[in-house]
């Protein structure tokens, strides 16, 4: 049987602001790395640069929804993404 392809994403906070209700930090996965600010309180979830948004947009706002009140401002966490890149 064929493993399936997955990719680790890892994830740096740089930021967390309840009043504004925002959270800022990096993303990076294979030779990949997107800058994010997640409005939590808009439900809206911005990727920088485009290149590749597509490729961890969905995945990385699964993740920040599953985990939201765990993450913290200098910590690192990571995910697998079910897909090769």
């Amino acid at each position: 049987m064929k493993a399936k392809p997955q990719t680790t994403a890892h994830i740096s906070i740089k930021e967390y602001c309840f009043s504004k209700q925002e959270l800022k930090g990096i993303v990076e996965a294979s030779d990949f790395k997107w800058q994010f600010t997640w409005s939590f309180g808009k439900g809206m979830l911005f990727v920088k640069p485009p290149l590749g948004r597509a490729l961890i947009e969905d995945s990385l706002l699964r993740f920040l929804l599953k985990r939201d009140y765990e993450l913290e401002a200098g910590n690192e966490y990571k995910f697998t993404i079910s897909a090769k890149f």
